[in-house]
């Protein structure tokens, strides 16, 4: 059963301005009082609260530092990581722009900006931003992780591990880099090397949660389903707790792996009634159907998940062994080519495709495929 990885994108914090730091947000407070045309007071405490999970009253004390000075390009910066917070990607993007327009040399709104592109589904945008970010700032670790993202995100695995590694390099203590190149090394079937690269983050944030879902992800993989289930409990325990649409689809992923598939129909229905527009759990919930022989509750819940998010190739995939179970051949490789397309490193979508032009008496394209699929994941060369 394929799920997903979680991929940690890196924020560059906000940045105070030319005042002095304050260290309460009441002391931020009585600087406004003391001198209510201070655009920087309002700017830092801002961030405060930003910091402190009010993006709506960080957001408003932007708002008024920029009435003040409409030149602040920290305070455009520190607005659009708000809104990025908030999902108004636009009006984040909007604001990373008016910074760099301000200081074409803030490297910190190029990689932000880069992250806000990725949610968009603009990758050669996003990695364009970070390569810029990098430029103007070589140690600027979270731009290469960030950067590394969007490169995995398009199928270049190995080009996101070295974005990773780099990004370790300058900042060994950065959990979410080894987070990140472990769902690398995961797709490219080094499954013993992604559980370190996890173990590793966990070391340095214990309170990591898509760590421990990824790793019991992998652990699952590679044959370890007990190791699976106590990291995939972990993480639902953590900060993605309570009733929060992640953490049933977390305890679906466990109750799949156990092969309790209606409890895991049930998680990930409670997902989608949490939120409606997650297309994991759609994707999620069709496999759990699809292992119960329910194929058109699975076609329609990936047929949601594609809505959700056109460049979703692993429910292009599952929609396409859908297709191949009912003898669509022809619909199957054009849902395996699709996937192909999206992520050309997805080694089993080759092989199934190879599988559905056998039966379509295509030894030719078959033999390509399986060959493609052996390189990608030596395993699947051992089924053929």
């Amino acid at each position: 059963m394929k799920l997903d990885k979680l991929f940690i994108a890196l924020t560059v914090a906000g940045l105070a301005t030319t005042l002095a730091p304050v260290s309460a947000h009441a002391g931020r407070t009585r600087s406004i009082e003391f001198n209510p045309k201070q655009a920087g007071a309002y700017n830092n405490r801002g961030n405060a609260k930003g910091a402190a999970g009010d993006l709506d009253g960080a957001i408003a004390d932007y708002n008024q530092a920029l009435q003040l000075d409409p030149k602040l390009a920290e305070a455009y910066y520190n607005r659009g990581n708000a809104k990025r917070d908030k999902g108004d990607l636009d009006g984040a993007i909007a604001d990373y722009t008016r910074a760099i327009e301000l200081n074409p040399k803030y490297a910190h709104a190029y990689s932000n900006r880069g992250n806000a592109k990725r949610d968009k589904g603009d990758l050669d945008g996003a990695i364009a931003d970070c390569t810029r970010a990098i430029e103007l700032n070589p140690k600027l670790a979270e731009a290469y992780s960030n950067r590394g993202n969007a490169k995995s995100d398009k199928g270049d695995l190995d080009g996101a591990i070295a974005d990773y590694t780099r990004a370790i390099e300058l900042n060994p203590k950065l959990a979410a880099a080894y987070n990140n190149r472990g769902n690398a090394k995961s797709d490219k079937g080094d499954l013993d090397g992604a559980i370190a690269d996890y173990t590793h983050a966990l070391q340095l944030d214990p309170k990591l949660a898509a760590a421990y879902e990824n790793r019991g992800n992998a652990k699952r993989d590679n044959g370890d389903a007990d190791g699976a289930r106590a990291d995939l409990a972990r993480a639902a325990k953590l900060d993605r707790g309570g009733e929060s649409a992640a953490n049933y689809v977390n305890r679906g992923v466990g109750k799949a792996a156990e092969g309790d598939f209606d409890g895991a129909i049930a998680d990930f229905t409670r997902a989608i009634e949490l939120d409606p527009k997650e297309p994991k759990a759609y994707n999620n919930r069709g496999l759990a159907k699809h292992h119960k022989g329910d194929f058109d509750g699975a076609l329609a819940d990936y047929n949601r998940a594609i809505k959700l998010d056109p460049k979703y190739a692993e429910a292009y995939y599952n929609r396409g062994n859908v297709k191949a179970k009912s003898n669509d051949l022809e619909g199957a490789i054009a849902e395996y080519t699709r996937a192909i397309e999206i992520n050309p490193n997805l080694a089993q979508a080759y092989y199934n495709r190879g599988v559905a032009k056998t039966d379509q008496g295509d030894s030719s394209g078959a033999a390509g495929d399986f060959n493609r699929a052996a390189k990608l994941d030596p395993k699947l060369g051992e089924k053929k």
